[in-house]
Formats: structure tokens, sequence, C-alpha cells
């Protein structure tokens, strides 16, 4: 009999073992059996312990708000800007600037003399930069024109410039600053030119002159681009002087025309002067203070064939006080020495000319106070 019961003992405890399970739920994975040996009557039974773990609890603390949050939308703020869609990168820099100076001067019975007086300048300014790998090219359209009206005398022409500029780079070296580079320049002006008080002979007008350079070179720029210095030892220089008259008269450097000895034109005068020289650039910006800043551009040309070594000067400074986003002060100076530029001309009855004149410095300087807008 007590062999029975220990062999019934060892049949019903793994069928307990599993109803026990069972109960317990599937969930929960039971604990590690423990089984110890006992003496039942002297026979060895085996006995197990069941243990199960029960996870803790953990009451949150005492300083913790479980209360709902409350939702306020008085002091919700909309969007200052609207919404911008995303743009793919682009490899282009663009500055765009236009700006008016206006400058007066009024007497009411002023004892001391003087005529009321207005200066207007207004300019545009057109930038578009572009950069990828080891390319750079940059382009500048300047665009000025100004007027002055002075009691008792016509409107006069006070500045008068078109300028553009183009200039392709190429390095070998991520790391360097000096490029292989192919530049062009262009400069006219936009109506005719005088010696006043004479109103009716120009003595410039709409492409007379004007200039075209066109040659290739290297250059340097600067890490933060302030800096820029362009050599070129061949650079094609171009004059067009496209008034019959101005031609005629051999104005700019132009062949002039042949006369008769009645002053009547045989051969006229060409509208075109080709030379081909070295050329050598310089732009230059430099913060001086808070807000002042102080830019140069200088030009310096030479011809090989003509008159080597007498260099042309054309050399402008300016210095920019911003007071604040829209308004500007600026002081400019420009110097221009051209040996092809002659003053002070001497021609008899018969237009033919007893003295060619002397080139001679010419040099400007401007004071504006006005609005700056970029956009």
């Amino acid at each position: 009999m007590k062999i029975m019961a220990s062999k019934s003992l060892k049949i019903l405890l793994p069928l307990l073992l599993l109803v026990m399970s069972f109960s317990f739920g599937q969930d929960t994975i039971p604990a590690p059996i423990i089984v110890d040996s006992v003496t039942v009557d002297s026979v060895a039974v085996d006995t197990i312990v069941i243990r199960r773990t029960v996870d803790k609890i953990y009451s949150p603390r005492k300083d913790v708000n479980l209360q709902i949050p409350k939702i306020d939308f008085k002091k919700t703020k909309t969007l200052q800007k609207g919404f911008q869609r995303f743009r793919v990168p682009s490899f282009w820099e663009t500055e765009n600037s236009f700006g008016i100076n206006i400058s007066e001067v009024a007497f009411v019975n002023w004892n001391a003399g003087g005529d009321n007086a207005i200066s207007g300048l207004g300019f545009l300014k057109f930038a578009r930069k572009y950069k990828f790998s080891n390319f750079q090219w940059d382009n500048n359209l300047e665009l000025r024109y100004g007027l002055n009206a002075q009691e008792g005398q016509k409107l006069r022409k006070t500045e008068d410039v078109i300028r553009l500029s183009s200039n392709l780079g190429f390095k070998k070296d991520n790391d360097s600053r000096w490029f292989y580079s192919v530049q062009l320049n262009f400069n006219t002006q936009f109506s005719n030119g005088y010696k006043y008080p004479d109103r009716d002979t120009p003595i410039s007008r709409f492409m007379a002159p004007g200039y075209l350079l066109f040659g290739a070179g290297t250059s340097y720029i600067s890490k933060d681009e302030k800096f820029n210095l362009y050599l070129s030892p061949l650079t094609q220089k171009s004059t067009f002087v496209l008034d019959q008259d101005l031609a005629d008269n051999g104005s700019f450097g132009v062949q002039e025309a042949i006369l008769d000895a009645d002053g009547n034109v045989i051969t006229p005068g060409e509208n075109h002067l080709l030379e081909i020289g070295i050329l050598i650039t310089n732009n230059f910006n430099y913060t001086v203070a808070d807000n002042i800043e102080l830019k140069s551009r200088l030009n310096l040309y030479s011809d090989y064939i003509k008159s080597f070594g007498n260099i042309d000067v054309d050399w402008e400074l300016t210095i920019n006080m911003k007071v604040n986003k829209f308004i500007s002060t600026s002081l400019g100076t420009q110097m221009i020495y051209d040996d092809d530029i002659l003053f002070d001309i001497v021609k008899n009855d018969n237009g033919t000319i007893i003295n060619p004149g002397v080139p001679k410095i010419q040099f400007k300087q401007v004071l504006g106070v006005g609005i700056l807008y970029g956009f």
C-alpha cells in the first residue's frame, strides 16, 4: 500500500502543477520550481515549492499634479510670417538696391545772396553671383543719373553712368584663393553731355564714348570676398564713338576725319578704336566702423602698341554711412586720366585743328543724403 501511495503522489503532483499554472493566467511567467526531498514512511517523496512574483505597484509622488491641464487660447499669438514652402537651395546669390540722394538749398530775404537749388541723384544696382564647386561667376550692373535745378538756369546733368562688369573664374584647389579668370567691362552713359552753359554742341552722347574691355588673366579673391585683384596681361580695349560729329573731330582717341581746304569732309572719322594692352583692376571693401563702409574701385590700363607705359586711370572711392535700414549718407570721389581724352582744342574758322589739346586729370566729388532700399 505504501508503495502504491508513493507512486500515486508522483503521478498526481505534475497534474496538480499543471492545473495551478492555468489558474495563475497564461500571461504570467511561472516562477522557477524548487524541488526538495523529504522522507515519508521511509519512502523518498519529491516535494515542489511554488513561488509567484508580484510586480510592485509604485504610487505617484505627492507633489505630482495629475489634474487635466487647462488650455487657454487667449495667450496664443498668430504667426508673424506666412508659411514658406521649401525651396531647393540655389547656387545664385542676388543683390538688388535702389536709392535716391537729394540735396537742397533755399533762401528767403538772404542778405548774403544766393540762388535756390535742388539736386537729385538716383541709382540702381543689380548683382548676381554664381558659386558651385571651384567655379565662381560675378555679375554687376550699376545705373546712376543725377540732375541739378538752380534758380535762373536750366536743368544740368550731374551724374550719368551705365556700368556692367562680369568675371568668370575657376580654381584648381578648393583651398586656393587664386582663380583663372575671364573678365568683361562695359561703360557708357544715358544722355548728352555739354560744357555748360553751351547747350548746342554736345561733347559726349550715348555710346560716344562707349568702352568695352575683354581679356583673360588671373584674379585673387579673399575668403570674405571683400578684396578682389584682377591681373590680365592680354586685354582688348574697344572705344566706340557712334556720333559721327564727335568721330569727325577725333574725340576720345578715334581717327579724325580728313578735311579739304574749305573744311569739307573727305574721309569720315572712324567710329571705333581698338587697343591691346595690360589691365589691372581692384575692388576693395573695408568696414571702418559700425554702419560705415569704405569702397574702392580702381582700373589701370596701358596699351602695348600705341603708348606702352602710359597708364589710363579710373579710380572711384566711396564712403557709405548708414543711418538706419532705409536712410544713408554717401561721400564719393572719382578720378579719371585718359590720354585719348583731350582738352583745350583750338580750331580755325574752317574747322582745322590748330592746337590738338592736352590730356588732363578729371575729378568729381559727390555728397548726398537719401533713401536706400534693397529688394
